[in-house]
């Protein structure tokens, strides 16, 4: 059963704190700004405040019950207004004109406060951000908006300057864990390693519980790791080719990567396997912890940081991975 209110939420403390107080003393700003990567839980975090402002019962949060809290939860609510885009890179003026500066003179229909949630308004193009400064200087009384931001910094100083400011942090891997064992059934092991690839983003988490490919993906990595010490060049080119038909979850599979020899490095170290994440391979990690040394291991790592970034420059992408995975065996031989 679905925890209720903020309750549902796994860490952001900080920030729940802020929403009670604003909700239980009245002060409310007319802006806000949520800034997190994606999945992070800006639109969950949203939703909730949005709903308590709207509640009819005397509490700092959503009591989940009453008609107000029913309809926020069913996305109906008459004066909780989501902002759409038709692109998923942009958001045009057209579109700000429409949804917010056109309508956000019209008083709520049935509560205290009318709210604009505006997920993506990172993307909104200058052309949108300065249609929209006039409102969000001079809003009305009852209007609430909150902007949802992977990348603040793509909005306008004068945008940002007018918002009260919510940053999202990493979750700790602990309250990460926790989600995935009671909300999602993980076992422990699958719930570590999952926490870590999330990197304190139960979103990320989440979804690559959830995904076949980054199973298939995981297997991969796997796989390749036992075997890359002794492969020759012509079956790497082949590991390559595979690699290339999910090229847009390279960087999936290079997180993988680095927590695979962070294992190693961890177990070099310690020589505790208690600490692994991949805990079902520990043969093959002290395997690999013996046959390479400290400086081949920060080379590896280094590598695959520098793949991340060459990809990410849009070098040639056969070339790149390559050469990564040239490196790791060459350290590993």
């Amino acid at each position: 059963m679905a925890k209720p209110g903020f309750a549902a939420v796994y860490g952001h403390q900080d920030i729940i704190a802020h929403m009670k107080k604003a909700v239980q003393t009245g002060r409310v700003s007319h802006a806000y700004l949520l800034a997190g990567e994606k999945g992070s839980g800006k639109k969950m975090l949203a939703g909730l405040f949005a709903a308590a402002l709207l509640c009819e019962s005397d509490r700092n949060e959503p009591c989940g019950r009453c008609l107000s809290c029913r309809k926020a939860k069913d996305g109906n609510h008459p004066d909780i207004i989501w902002v759409k885009h038709e692109k998923p890179e942009l958001i045009k003026i057209d579109e700000i004109r429409d949804q917010v500066v056109g309508t956000v003179d019209i008083k709520p229909y049935e509560s205290r406060f009318k709210i604009y949630i505006i997920p993506d308004a990172d993307k909104m193009n200058p052309q949108a951000q300065n249609a929209f400064l006039k409102t969000i200087e001079e809003p009305p009384s009852y209007a609430v908006i909150m902007l949802l931001a992977d990348n603040p910094d793509a909005l306008l100083e004068t945008v940002r300057s007018r918002c009260v400011r919510l940053d999202l942090r990493a979750v700790p891997d602990a309250e990460v864990k926790e989600y995935l064992t009671e909300e999602l059934h993980c076992s422990a092991g699958e719930a570590a390693l999952l926490a870590a690839f999330g990197q304190g983003n139960i979103g990320r988490a989440r979804a690559a519980a959830r995904d076949e490919v980054f199973r298939e993906m995981l297997d991969t990595a796997i796989r390749l790791m036992k075997s890359i010490h002794d492969m020759p060049v012509v079956e790497i080119v082949t590991t390559v080719k595979i690699l290339a038909e999910q090229k847009e979850r390279i960087y999936d599979f290079l997180d993988i990567l680095l927590l695979w020899f962070r294992d190693v490095l961890l177990y070099k170290a310690t020589r505790d396997l208690d600490g692994l994440i991949f805990r079902n391979e520990a043969s093959e990690i002290r395997r690999e912890s013996s046959a390479c040394s400290y400086e081949g291991l920060e080379e590896i790592l280094s590598s695959i940081e520098k793949a991340k970034t060459r990809l990410r420059a849009n070098v040639n992408f056969e070339l790149a991975v390559e050469l990564l995975t040239l490196t790791i065996r060459d350290n590993l031989s």
